[in-house]
Parts: C-alpha cells; sequence; structure tokens
C-alpha cells in the first residue's frame, strides 16, 4: 500500500502526464454522465420494459457495452459499436481494394483518408441503426414517448447520430491528449461500470437458501482471478527470436557484436479480434432491429450468447481476427529489411527473403495456440452461466469483459511507465517496464 501512494505521488509530480491523466479523466467523466441523458420526449420512469430486455442474452452485451447507456435511452445508446463496426469493414476493404492497400502503405496521410473514411461509413451505419433503435424503443416502452412520434424519431435520429459521433470524437480526443486508446478505454469503462452490480447481484443470490453460501461466491472469486492472472500471461507472452549483428573491424579493433532479441508476441493482437468478433455478433440483433426477444430460427441460436453456434462462431471469429489483425500490426518483409539494413542477421538464417520467411513461419507457430486459448478465454462466460453464474457477474469471466480490461490496463499501465522512466523515475513496476499489448514495432 506504501509503495502504491509512492506511486501516485511520483506520477503526480510529472507536470504533464498529471495533465494527461487529469485530461483523461474529464474526458471519461462527460462520457459516463451523457450515459445518462435519457432522449427529449421520454419518460425515463417508464424504461423498466427497456431494462428488462437488456437483463439477458446477446442484448445485455450491448448494454455492456454501452456502459449501460442502451438501457437508459440515452443520447449515447449505440455508444461506439457503430464506429468499430467501421473500422473493421474499412480494415477488410485493405486486403481486397487495391487503393486502401495503396492509403494503407502512405504512412501518416494514408491513415488519416482512412480514418476519414471511417468516420463518413460510421455516419451511414448510424442512419441504419438509429431508427432500429427507435422502433425498438417505439415497441418495447411506447408508453415513455411522450410528444408526437414524428418529431421524436426525427430528433432522436440526429441525437443518436451526433451522441455516437461526439463518443468517437472523445476517444480520438483521449488518444490524442490523454493517457491510452481512447476507444479501447471507453469500452473499458463502460464495462467496468457494470461490475458493481453484477458483483451485489451474485453475492446476493449465493447467500440465499439454494445459492450455496459465501463458500462459492468465495470460490467465484479466486477462480475469477485465475481466469484473469492466465488472461494477463497470454496477452504479454513473448517469443523472443535472437538476433547478432554483424562485427565491424577498423584497424587492430572489434566492433559490434552484440546479441539482442525480436519479440514477437504470443498473441500480437492483443484485444483486438475480441472487439472485432463481438462487433460482428451484434449484426444479426441490430438488422432486425433489436428484437432479440422475438427472433426464432437462426436468428434466435446467434442472439443467445450462451449457445452452441453463437459460441462456436465467436470463437472461429477470434481466431480468424487473431490473424487478421497479427498480419496487420506485424509485417516479417519489414523486419528483415531493417535488419539487413543494420547489419543484423538470426544466426543461421540468410538476410533478406529467408528471414522474412523463418520470422513468419515463427509467428504463424505462436499465432495459432495463442489464438485458440484467446478463443477459449472469449466463450468461457457461456460455461460460467451454464455451471449457475448470474449472467450478469459470468460475463467477466472471461470472454470480451474480462480481455478488455486485461488488455487496456496493461497498454495504458505501459504508457504510464513509459512516462515515468522518460523523467528517469522508477517505473511502475521495479525490475522491468510493463509489456505492451502489440508486438514488434506495433503502435495502435
Amino acid at each position: 500500500m506504501k509503495k502504491l501512494i509512492e506511486i501516485i505521488k511520483t506520477i503526480f509530480k510529472i507536470e504533464d502526464l498529471r495533465q494527461k491523466i487529469l485530461i483523461t479523466l474529464g474526458f471519461i467523466l462527460v462520457y459516463r454522465l451523457g450515459a445518462h441523458v435519457v432522449l427529449p420526449g421520454i419518460d425515463p420512469h417508464q424504461l423498466e420494459g427497456l431494462r428488462q430486455q437488456t437483463e439477458g442474452g446477446i442484448m445485455s452485451l450491448l448494454n455492456m457495452f454501452s456502459g449501460g447507456a442502451f438501457a437508459n435511452a440515452s443520447i449515447f445508446a449505440l455508444g461506439i459499436m457503430p464506429y468499430i463496426s467501421a473500422s473493421i469493414v474499412i480494415q477488410l476493404l485493405g486486403l481486397a481494394v487495391p487503393y486502401f492497400q495503396k492509403l494503407q502503405r502512405e504512412g501518416e496521410s494514408g491513415r488519416r483518408k482512412l480514418n476519414q473514411y471511417t468516420r463518413w461509413l460510421t455516419i451511414i451505419i448510424l442512419l441504419f441503426q438509429a431508427p432500429a433503435y427507435i422502433v425498438n424503443l417505439q415497441n418495447t416502452v411506447g408508453p415513455a414517448i411522450v410528444m408526437d412520434y414524428r418529431l421524436f424519431w426525427i430528433s432522436s435520429v440526429l441525437l443518436l447520430t451526433a451522441g455516437t459521433i461526439f463518443v468517437m470524437w472523445l476517444g480520438e480526443k483521449i488518444t490524442e491528449r490523454g493517457i491510452g486508446n481512447g476507444i479501447s478505454l471507453l469500452i473499458m469503462i463502460g464495462i467496468i461500470a457494470r461490475l458493481p452490480a453484477a458483483l451485489s447481484y451474485e453475492f446476493a443470490a449465493r447467500l440465499e437458501v439454494s445459492g450455496g453460501g459465501l463458500v462459492i461466491f468465495v470460490v467465484e472469486l479466486v477462480i475469477l482471478y485465475l481466469v484473469f492472472m492466465f488472461s494477463v500471461l497470454l496477452i504479454q507472452g513473448v517469443r523472443r527470436i535472437p538476433v547478432q549483428y554483424a562485427k565491424r573491424v577498423v584497424g587492430n579493433r572489434v566492433y559490434g557484436g552484440v546479441r539482442q532479441y525480436i519479440p514477437l508476441k504470443v498473441n500480437a493482437a492483443g484485444v483486438m479480434p475480441i472487439i472485432f468478433a463481438q462487433a460482428l455478433m451484434f449484426f444479426p440483433v441490430m438488422l432486425t432491429g433489436f428484437k432479440s426477444q422475438t427472433l426464432s430460427g437462426i436468428g434466435a441460436a446467434f442472439s443467445d450468447f450462451t449457445g452452441f453456434w453463437y459460441n462456436f462462431t465467436f470463437a472461429i471469429l477470434v481466431i480468424l481476427f487473431t490473424y487478421f489483425y497479427t498480419a496487420v500490426i506485424i509485417n516479417p518483409q519489414q523486419i528483415a529489411e531493417d535488419l539487413k539494413r543494420n547489419g543484423g542477421f538470426i544466426p543461421g538464417v540468410k538476410p533478406g527473403k529467408q528471414t522474412a520467411e523463418y520470422i513468419d513461419s515463427i509467428l504463424s507457430k505462436i499465432t495459432l495456440p495463442g489464438s485458440i486459448l484467446l478463443a477459449i478465454i472469449a466463450i468461457l462466460p457461456a460455461f460460467a452461466t451454464k455451471l449457475g453464474v448470474n449472467r450478469a457477474f459470468a460475463t467477466f469471466y472471461g470472454g470480451t469483459s474480462l480481455l478488455i480490461l486485461v488488455g487496456v490496463i496493461l497498454d495504458t499501465l505501459q504508457q504510464i511507465d513509459a512516462h515515468m522512466k522518460m523523467r528517469h523515475y522508477d517505473g511502475i513496476i521495479t525490475g522491468g517496464a510493463i509489456k505492451g499489448r502489440y508486438g514488434y514495432g506495433a503502435a495502435l
């Protein structure tokens, strides 16, 4: 405890770091306040039906991603997920469309154009999702709408669209002026906001006569801690490739010959595969106007997050997106070229093409088990629910919730650690820096 207090004091001694943290907290506060601002024309006291709709199934996950704004009929009800969906489409276009591939190779200017396309696509997606949300409101809590429906429809579409764009702007400003990745932080804050209520519900349930008592609750907390620590190890796991730098002989003196390592992350993609896969799993419900309670057949199967087909598809998507995002982040050819240019080589491997192929083979070997383990953790909440854990609390037994918490916390702490060490202070963890979420030379 004493060490923690000293670390906090040190953090606030560094002026620019203190300002970044305060700016981040300020933007987060604005986001949390906005989640409770109800759309004009709705009686907030008559939203019980909407809250019941989000108590179970995939709608509960959608509500969690918005930090409860969905169930509050808030101006931030659609959250950041439309932006995530647009990002998926743009990145997939980078694999198939030459124009987008060219933009990806143009550096900062290309990135700015891609961001602009992502924003415009977000607005297009919102023009479909906002009306669907309003139709769902009318069907779920019709009496709560206390103004002319046509006026309510127009104003709500505009406010929901503006709300998501504002949340997107908050995320970008946090990334630019604060600490951590803004979009990921906002998602994490929305998840954390649901944790106290979920924990209290589970505690109350275990104290009931048929709940198993306090011992079962303690066992659940221990299992949750073990899953959390395993997630940390999975995200931080590294395979190091030795690199030998060629010796330079000048006169009678030998220079160089230093051995270093290329750190390849077992899970170089971090939590992005989880976020992307979850965004796609929301599509069936969004396309049907958020009517998950009245779906049948395939629609019903993909709206039940404890069902076989939902979890099987979710796991496959996580594995595929892990490979996809790893390929986006790490370029073996670029690493090989950098090594050759700087006089480095991997012992026993020829520089150039063979080095790139060797790195690619190592990356493929460590990505496969990493992606499978990530997929297993992603579907653990379904097993927890089947074993009797409250649905709200079960979502923290792995899945999107836990992995986002772990990934974003580690990434944010790594940035704080880097700021402290730049100012010649001890890092947050003595004896070594905190590993970030991403692999060689990568940043998001």
